[in-house]
């Protein structure tokens, strides 16, 4: 198991380009489902081309909308598996608190000696199934408010 590594601050000339290189990138998208290719024009010109999927440059897009705000990012493939810290890191919560998740049954792990390890898509699968239902209950919320004319 490789671990999810730490984040470090971005120098103000890695954020510049990631906004120069969002907005060319963002140009490149519009212009529609084509084929997009990464270029390096060389030391002496030559140029190396490879092409580059859809899906790839979509990511892309979203690591440099990150980055141009000046937040680091780190990509961890979905099957990896997180310690119980590193799964309360990305969930904004404390490790104790994803412990009474895991042994609640709400986030599935396997132990590994005394350990628990989470799988990254299942974390990942819990956040979005919780950030569906704390938007449903402030729409019902909000929807109250209005009815009973609260000025919301």
């Amino acid at each position: 198991m490789s671990s999810v590594p730490e984040t470090t601050t971005l120098t103000a000339e890695e954020i510049r380009i990631a906004r120069e290189s969002l907005s060319r990138l963002d140009g490149m998208l519009e212009a529609g489902p084509g084929e997009l290719r990464v270029c390096d024009s060389g030391v002496r010109g030559a140029g190396v081309e490879a092409p580059l999927p859809a899906r790839a440059a979509r990511a892309l897009r979203e690591i440099l909308a990150e980055m141009a705000q000046g937040r680091p990012v780190t990509m961890v493939p979905v099957q990896e598996e997180v310690t119980t810290q590193q799964a309360a890191t990305l969930l904004n919560v404390s490790r104790p608190y994803v412990i009474g998740l895991l042994e609640a049954g709400q986030i599935p792990y396997r132990l590994v000696g005394q350990h628990r390890h989470v799988r990254l898509d299942d974390l990942l699968e819990y956040r979005r199934k919780d950030d569906e239902a704390r938007r449903r209950i402030a729409d019902e919320l909000a929807a109250d408010a209005q009815e009973l004319g609260m000025g919301y």
